[in-house]
């Protein structure tokens, strides 16, 4: 049987400039060789991690359907999603469902909230009768922790916006979707609001046995709701694994750069930050230096002249993490095909407080 979703060899290049005199512009790899898939018998929860410009929202727009890659494909039940037909793609749409990072701009300011719930519905034959469907709205905003009655009825700008993100997430549940990409969902929430939406989620998952990738900067919401992570930079994976491996004990330099820019608290400092390692404001002007080697040879303080050559390729660990760094190609073994093998469930049962 084939998984519900699978990314093989995932390419997007950007091309700018080029003008009205020809010439074929700079080109940007948002995304370089990416592969993965997500079973449609075990709900997952994983998270995508990485800093701006890493290719997080690009593959969620190629996942879904809303960009085309430049090469490779992604698959559908094993059908190449840019070839579905109609009806196909109906049920692609119905069992593959968003949640995007703004939770404003997916309303219509002239309709009620009612709206973005009832269409779906409609357009999906739903429900057979009108008492039908307005049960299936109230179950599913009871569900995301909403109360009906303080709830529908109003229009988006009486909303707050965890409220206005829980009625996405309904919204999605109605839909009784296999697999939710929820694109940095919380990052415009109020911080107070941000573990009790992704505490809706991971109820969704759990619950209701619906598969979630979700997409983020935060490496501490990723370590609090997700079985396993794969962290990007600059288009191509620097790790993937168990999340709670890989948060405790980062094996590749930008990963271990990344959990030790975590501001952690202290009260004899005014300034949280103060005893961190700024290395990656230091080194920003390098981000973007061209290289045919490993793009993090910028930044990485392991550098060997390899390096600077040929990209690496991922080494799995007998941890089941996949590295891809040349400290790490002693003897261990190569990712050929995609990440599956590492994306393992979480060996603890932390979740959401």
């Amino acid at each position: 049987m084939p998984p519900l979703l699978s990314a093989t060899n995932l390419r997007k290049v950007y091309t700018s400039g080029g003008g009205f005199f020809g010439g074929k512009g700079e080109e940007n790899v948002a995304l370089d060789d990416f592969s993965f898939e997500i079973s449609g018998d075990k709900p997952v929860f994983i998270s995508v991690a990485g800093e701006s410009g890493s290719g997080k929202t690009t593959l969620a727009q190629l996942l879904l359907g809303f960009n085309k890659p430049t090469s490779g494909s992604v698959k559908f039940k094993g059908k190449d999603i840019g070839s579905l037909k109609s009806e196909e793609m109906r049920e692609f749409r119905t069992e593959v469902q968003a949640v995007f990072q703004d939770p404003f701009s997916v309303y219509n300011p002239f309709y009620k909230v009612d709206h973005i719930l009832t269409v779906p519905i409609q357009k999906f034959n739903l429900a057979k009768t009108k008492a039908e469907a307005e049960e299936r709205i109230l179950t599913a905003l009871r569900a995301v922790g909403l109360r009906p009655e303080d709830t529908l009825g109003r229009y988006p700008h009486q909303l707050s916006g965890g409220q206005r993100q829980r009625i996405t997430v309904a919204r999605t549940l109605l839909m009784q979707p296999k697999l939710v990409i929820a694109d940095e969902p919380v990052s415009m929430v109020d911080a107070s609001l941000r573990a009790s939406i992704l505490e809706n989620m991971y109820t969704l998952h759990k619950e209701f046995g619906i598969s979630f990738i979700y997409i983020t900067h935060d490496l501490t919401t990723a370590y609090q709701v997700s079985d396993s992570i794969v962290v990007l930079y600059r288009g191509i994976v620097a790790e993937a694994g168990p999340v709670e491996k890989i948060i405790k004990d980062p094996q590749h330099p930008y990963t271990q750069e990344l959990v030790h820019s975590i501001p952690l608290p202290s009260l004899e400092s005014r300034n949280w930050l103060d005893e961190q390692d700024h290395s990656m404001d230091a080194v920003e002007a390098d981000v973007m230096v061209k290289t045919t080697g490993c793009k993090y040879t910028a930044r990485c303080p392991h550098v060997f002249d390899k390096c600077h050559t040929a990209p690496p390729p991922l080494y799995q660990q007998e941890n089941k993490q996949a590295v891809s760094c040349y400290l790490y190609d002693d003897g261990a073994n190569v990712v050929e095909d995609d990440l599956s093998d590492v994306l393992e469930t979480r060996v603890d049962n932390s979740v959401v407080s």
